[in-house]
């Protein structure tokens, strides 16, 4: 069996009624990023804690497409027929 370890890094910056999400994962062989945000609640009210929560949930939802399209790319790579040499 072989073992690896993938790392899953969190950053959370609030600036201006506006909270960001960045979440970085290192999967040893490449880094996928994905990002969140979340802009002042209704009529304006902004509760901190309830926008981390949705912009680390919208990274990690970003993070999930980036993934899935490495995946289906190199699928796609393996499925295609090698070249045949020019003659």
């Amino acid at each position: 069996m072989t073992s690896s370890t993938w790392t899953v890094d969190v950053a959370l910056d609030e600036s201006g009624g506006t909270t960001r999400a960045q979440v970085r994962l290192d999967a040893g062989t490449g880094t996928f990023t994905g990002i969140g945000l979340v802009r002042g609640g209704p009529r304006g009210v902004h509760l901190p804690e309830i926008a981390a929560e949705l912009a680390i949930a919208r990274a990690f939802s970003d993070l999930t497409e980036e993934l899935l399209e490495a995946v289906a790319s190199d699928i796609e790579a393996q499925s295609r027929p090698p070249l045949a040499a020019a003659r």
